[in-house]
């Protein structure tokens, strides 16, 4: 028989796990002996939080990254081969969402093997939760052009299909970027458009607001992105 791939989120920056992930969760920790993980130390890290049972100098790792080729993941999956479960963790969040895991994953249907995701935290759900934005059609965008010109071509775009489709935008930007983009996406948006701010969801100094870009000009000043964690989204 055997074995699967389990999907294992990650706290996006909770302090206590108990309030990000569920009990369960960290039960099946223990199935595994085997780890797909996107970087090394930060999932030692996790793992010892979590209570993982087994010895950590034991436990095999195989890094899977932006970096990581097709050709490298060939053996990852082998130990399931052999009836046994393998976990897979993101740096932070869930698996698979806006993370390189898609890339063991998509090997892992193809071979038939069973993929079991798991509960947890999602910057990009907390976020659109929290905005008061459409719900019930939105998109992902990753990360946006760091060239100026291309950066405000791009939100033009998203705000046309915002308004063409009534569809909530949602994208990422690099931490130590966040407040041009706020700065961006409040001069070259609409007056009426909304923007939504997220950042250091589940922390302690957790904030979210959603204002009209109009409204961002006056107010972006008062608030400072830089080197936090960030979601951003436009809607109506």
């Amino acid at each position: 028989m055997k074995g699967k791939l389990i999907l294992f989120p990650v706290p996006i920056g909770a302090d206590e796990l108990a309030t990000s992930l569920p009990e369960g969760n960290l039960v099946l920790l223990a199935s595994c002996h085997t780890f797909i993980v996107e970087e090394l130390r930060s999932a030692r890290r996790f793992l010892k939080k979590a209570g993982y049972p087994h010895p950590i100098d034991e436990t095999q790792f195989f890094e899977l990254n932006e970096h990581t080729s097709h050709e490298e993941i060939g053996n990852y999956l082998d130990a399931i081969e052999r009836g046994e479960n393998i976990g897979l963790l993101s740096e932070a969040g869930l698996p698979c969402v806006a993370d390189p895991g898609a890339m063991i994953t998509r090997v892992a249907q193809r071979r038939g093997i069973e993929v079991v995701p798991l509960v947890g935290p999602s910057s990009l759900m907390l976020a659109l939760m929290a905005s008061g934005f459409n719900g019930q059609s939105f998109a992902f965008n990753g990360y946006l052009p760091v060239d100026k010109s291309k950066r405000a071509a791009a939100i033009r775009h998203l705000e046309e299909r915002l308004h063409r489709e009534h569809q909530t935008q949602i994208f990422i930007e690099a931490p130590y970027r966040n407040n041009q983009m706020l700065e961006a996406l409040s001069t070259v948006l609409q007056p009426n458009t909304m923007i939504c701010v997220a950042c250091d969801l589940t922390l302690p100094t957790q904030y979210i607001r959603s204002l009209s870009a109009a409204k961002w000009q006056k107010e972006r000043e008062k608030v400072n992105l830089h080197k936090r964690n960030t979601v951003f989204l436009i809607g109506e």
